[in-house]
C-alpha cells in the first residue's frame, strides 16, 4: 500500500489517512490522487466494511492545490490542462469520491483549503477539531474550484452563504462552520478520531448492503427528476426486501411487538 494514503480496517470501519507532509497533504498531486483512488476502490470492493472515515496526518487536513503543480499548468495549453484535470488530476479524485459506496465521515483535523475543503464537502458527514479551518481560497488565487466543490458547498448551505465563502475567500473557524451546518460537531483535537469512529460505528451497526443503497439514493436525491427518483427508490427497496439483514430485522421487530402485546 502506498505511503500517501494509509488504509486501516477495523470493526467494519475503514479509516483513510492522507499523509504527505511535504505538500501538507495536498490532494491534487497525481500520486495522492492515485493513492486515494486505490484505497477507495479497495473499500468499495470489501463487503465487510460499512463506513469510512477520512482524515489527514499532521496539523493539516489537506492543503488542496499544490503550488508546483499549479505552476506546471502555465506550460500547458488550455485543452491540455482540461484533459489533465479530467483524466489525471483533481476531477479524477472527485469521480472516485462520488463512486464511494459507503457512508463517509470527514474528520477534519486542521486546515482544509481549496479542493481539500471540497473533499471534506464530498463526505456525507463532517466533524471538526478545534484546530480545523475551512477556506475556499480560489478567488485569492484568481482561479475556480475545478474539483466541483462549489456544487457541494451550495448544496450544504445554500446560495447566499456559499457565495459569501467563495467570493471573500476567507477562512471559516470550526465554530462558524458549525453554525452554518457545514459540520456536525466541533471537538478537541484528541477527541476528533474517537468522535469520528464512534459515529462511524453507530452507522456501521446497520446492514452494510442497505447502507450502500441508501448512500446512492441520497446522492441522486439532489438532482434526479421526481419520477426517475421514485423509480430508483422502488427498485432499491425491492432489492432490500430480499436481503438476510432485512429478514432478521423484521423478525426482531415482530418479536418486540409480541413482547409489547404480552
Amino acid at each position: 500500500m502506498t505511503s500517501y494514503a494509509h488504509l486501516e480496517k477495523k470493526d467494519r470501519i475503514a479509516i483513510i489517512t492522507m499523509d504527505d507532509p511535504a505538500t501538507r497533504n495536498a490532494n491534487s498531486t497525481p500520486y495522492m490522487i492515485d493513492a486515494l483512488c486505490e484505497v477507495i476502490n479497495d473499500v468499495n470492493t470489501d463487503p465487510s466494511l460499512a463506513a469510512v472515515v477520512f482524515t489527514g496526518a499532521g496539523p493539516v487536513f489537506s492543503s488542496g492545490g499544490e503550488v508546483k503543480l499549479m505552476e506546471s499548468f502555465q506550460k500547458m495549453s488550455a485543452m491540455e490542462t482540461r484533459s489533465y484535470y479530467v483524466h489525471h488530476g483533481i476531477q479524477k479524485l472527485t469521480r472516485a469520491m462520488l463512486s464511494l459506496e459507503l457512508p463517509s465521515i470527514a474528520a477534519v483535523n486542521g486546515g482544509a483549503f481549496g479542493s481539500g475543503f471540497g473533499m471534506a464537502l464530498m463526505c456525507d458527514l463532517r466533524i471538526a477539531s478545534t484546530a480545523a479551518s475551512f477556506t475556499m481560497n480560489f478567488a485569492k488565487l484568481g482561479i475556480l474550484p475545478g474539483d466541483g466543490g462549489a456544487v457541494f458547498l451550495l448544496r450544504a448551505i445554500g446560495h447566499q452563504q456559499a457565495a459569501k465563502i467563495m467570493f471573500n475567500a476567507l477562512p471559516l473557524s470550526p465554530q462558524a462552520a458549525l453554525e452554518l451546518g457545514l459540520v456536525l460537531d466541533v471537538v478537541e483535537p484528541d477527541q476528533l478520531m474517537p468522535a469520528a469512529t464512534k459515529l462511524a460505528g453507530e452507522i456501521a451497526a446497520n446492514p452494510a448492503h442497505n447502507l450502500r443503497l441508501m448512500k446512492r439514493l441520497l446522492r441522486h436525491a439532489h438532482s434526479a427528476e421526481m419520477e426517475i427518483f421514485l423509480e430508483m427508490t422502488v427498485s432499491m427497496q425491492a432489492l432490500s426486501h430480499h436481503t438476510p439483514e432485512h429478514l432478521a430485522g423484521l423478525q426482531e421487530l415482530r418479536e418486540r411487538l409480541v413482547r409489547k402485546v404480552k
